[in-house]
């Protein structure tokens, strides 16, 4: 059975950061596109970053610079790393394969 399960969210102030980790099972992560997106309240799922099985990354223009998406194979976790943190950045965040999404964790980002 393919599972997610994020963590790493929480409740930081503007111009911090932090890790957000991805927990897989029931596929390999190295051998995957993954996604990372997120849904603000009242709004429409937004798609955040992705890595594919090479490697390559992409990453929305409003968190270019500032997010980076990374995967421990060993682990098999997939990593999204969010530095200059801003309100807007607010959201749910999940991690995607295919249609399939985690529970997601929460970032609010406040003063």
């Amino acid at each position: 059975e393919v599972q997610l399960v994020e963590s790493g969210g929480g409740l930081v102030q503007p111009g911090g950061s932090l890790r957000l980790s991805c927990a897989a099972s029931g596929f390999t992560v190295r051998n995957t596109r993954l996604n990372w997106v997120r849904q603000a309240p009242g709004k429409g799922l937004e798609w955040v970053s992705s890595i594919s099985s090479g490697g390559f990354t992409t990453y929305a223009d409003s968190v270019k610079g500032r997010f980076t998406i990374s995967r421990d194979n060993a682990k098999n976790t997939l990593y999204l790393w969010l530095n200059s943190l801003k309100t807007e950045d607010t959201a749910m965040y999940y991690c995607q394969v295919g249609l399939l999404k985690g529970q997601g964790t929460q970032v609010t980002v406040s003063s």
